[in-house]
């Protein structure tokens, strides 16, 4: 069959021009029947909405967590984000699976890598103990006073007033909120530490 090139950019235009109304909601009412009844299918129809904030990075994308019954059932990005305005990165977009993986069959299955008790390995340890959370933030909070009372430095070498100590280093993190991050880095100045910085810094 012979098309000229009129005739070629004549049928082009016909099917974008088709697709385009398609998409833009120009479909027929069987059509809307049918992704109606679709809609209701879908795995979030039931599930509560609350928002959180993607823990990769420090951008601040939005993120809407749906729950059903105490479970998380789906992950989008929030529309109402003025960061990401609904949109999310490929890592952003995998959120769900660092709580949920599927298996071979299609199955919702808990993430296998993700930790969720305390570990810990004593000094020269091989193996990992778990602990629960109580004995954790105990140790941690007794440690970071030891070693505050014994590296505390009130003035330095030329007798400025410094109240520091370098022996302890604070890391921010992008799962927090910027309040969240705020209140972290008044409670490490308070302390005297002066090596701040956060796992987004750009």
């Amino acid at each position: 069959m012979k098309i000229s090139r009129r005739s070629f950019l004549w049928v082009s235009g016909a099917a974008i021009t088709g697709s385009l109304a398609t998409q833009l909601g120009c479909t027929t009412q069987k059509d809307v029947v049918k992704f109606g009844a679709d809609a209701k299918d879908l795995r979030i129809n039931y599930a509560q909405t609350s928002t959180t904030i993607c823990p990769f990075c420090g951008v601040g994308c939005g993120i809407l967590c749906y729950v059903e019954n105490g479970e998380l059932v789906g992950t989008e990005g929030d529309p109402d984000n003025p960061i990401n305005e609904g949109s999310l990165c490929s890592k952003g977009s995998s959120v769900f699976n660092m709580a949920y993986i599927y298996d071979d069959s299609g199955r919702k299955i808990p993430n296998p890598s993700r930790v969720t008790q305390v570990l810990y390995r004593a000094p020269y340890a091989s193996d990992w103990e778990v602990k629960d959370w109580d004995w954790a933030l105990e140790t941690i909070a007794q440690r970071i006073k030891q070693t505050r009372d014994e590296t505390f430095e009130r003035v330095d070498s030329n007798g400025v007033t410094v109240n520091r100590t370098t022996a302890l280093a604070w890391l921010g993190s992008a799962m927090c909120n910027n309040e969240e991050n705020y209140l972290f880095h008044k409670l490490a100045k308070a302390l005297g530490i002066i090596n701040i910085d956060h796992c987004a810094r750009l």
